[in-house]
């Protein structure tokens, strides 16, 4: 005899629903401990929750609570009296630190916390919820805010990081002198490429008024000589030559027809055996929750923004005069698979 109720949801179910539902809860723990800059804090040393209190001009009751829940995410330990980042806070959450991923937190609480709280507005009218261009291009173009574009480029860093990591080493670079990152802000990949690799020569192409940023930020690399910066609008300019050009984390801010026109124009810059590299968190019939999440933070952030299918990106590349070689999927924190093409010999 069947047991009726072998199948029927549990507790544990209910559980993880409701899980799910506060999950906005332990984001905003965590965001207003890097808005109120609390690992830097105890990054010079244990302190006590007095003197948390005193460094934040911090009064409420609530502090206590909100300490205590930072040591039971694994982000704080207390021992009794004072306390203290446990090692992957150390690791990750103090800035200055070479994995230093609390821009991309800030960025969240800051800025897209407020876009998804009106999700179902964009389900309705299928229209980004910021109402406006917030890349760090605009911020600089329309409005000469460095500071604010400085606090936008950690956020991506904070991903491209893990990327350029794994960029490096999946493709053989030593066929290569020279490559174009078309997108590529202040240059975090590109850093990364001719520091693992000698033999490269880089550029960006990007807009003119990121240039004091990609400065700034070649010097703290030690790449200034081996990166150049070349401004201009990639939807009005000719793309620089290279043997390679490389758009990462770019065409998903745009609708299909510029992806295809971006496309066409790398055709156009790379010479004969060129190559192509696209990467974005790309989807297919494998893909998680997580890629199409971050497909919606695209459509939340931009019109027309979305991530998009392993074998529509494949037939634009073909359409635009490419030979598609191979699709490999990194190791990121944001999904992402590397598209590599070839324009024939």
């Amino acid at each position: 005899m069947t047991n009726a109720t072998s199948n029927a949801p549990s507790l544990a179910d209910a559980r993880e629903i409701l899980q799910l539902n506060v999950a906005y809860t332990r984001a905003r723990v965590l965001h207003t401990a890097l808005e109120l800059d609390l690992f830097e804090f105890l990054a010079e040393g244990p302190r006590t929750e007095a003197e948390i209190r005193e460094q934040g001009r911090l009064h409420s009751h609530l502090v206590s609570d909100w300490l205590d829940a930072l040591v039971g995410l694994g982000l704080l330990t207390f021992d009794g009296v004072r306390y203290a980042n446990t090692p992957r806070a150390e690791h990750f959450l103090v800035s200055g630190r070479p994995h230093y991923i609390g821009g991309a937190v800030l960025q969240h609480g800051r800025v897209h916390y407020e876009l998804w709280n009106r999700f179902a507005d964009a389900l309705h009218d299928g229209k980004a919820t910021s109402g406006k261009n917030i890349t760090a291009g605009a911020v600089v173009e329309e409005h000469p805010d460095l500071d604010r574009a400085r606090r936008f480029l950690d956020h991506m860093d904070t991903f491209n990081q893990f990327v350029a990591a794994e960029l490096s080493q999946v493709l053989d670079w030593s066929r290569w002198a020279t490559f174009v990152d078309v997108g590529g802000a202040r240059g975090n990949v590109a850093a990364q490429l001719v520091l693992d690799h000698p033999n490269l020569k880089g550029s960006v192409f990007d807009v003119p008024g990121i240039e004091p940023l990609f400065d700034e930020h070649m010097a703290a690399r030690g790449t200034a000589g081996r990166v150049g910066f070349v401004g201009g609008d990639f939807f009005g300019d000719p793309l620089p030559a290279a043997d390679v050009i490389l758009f990462g984390h770019v065409l998903h801010d745009h609708p299909e027809e510029s992806r295809k026109r971006l496309l066409a124009q790398a055709f156009s810059a790379l010479p004969p055996g060129g190559t192509l590299l696209v990467y974005d968190a790309m989807l297919d019939d494998t893909s998680e929750a997580g890629a199409y999440l971050q497909s919606l933070v695209c459509s939340v952030i931009l019109d027309g923004g979305s991530e998009y299918r392993v074998w529509d990106i494949s037939a634009w590349a073909e359409v635009a005069g490419f030979k598609v070689e191979r699709v490999i999927p990194l190791d990121t924190m944001t999904h992402d698979r590397l598209l590599v093409a070839r324009k024939p010999a």
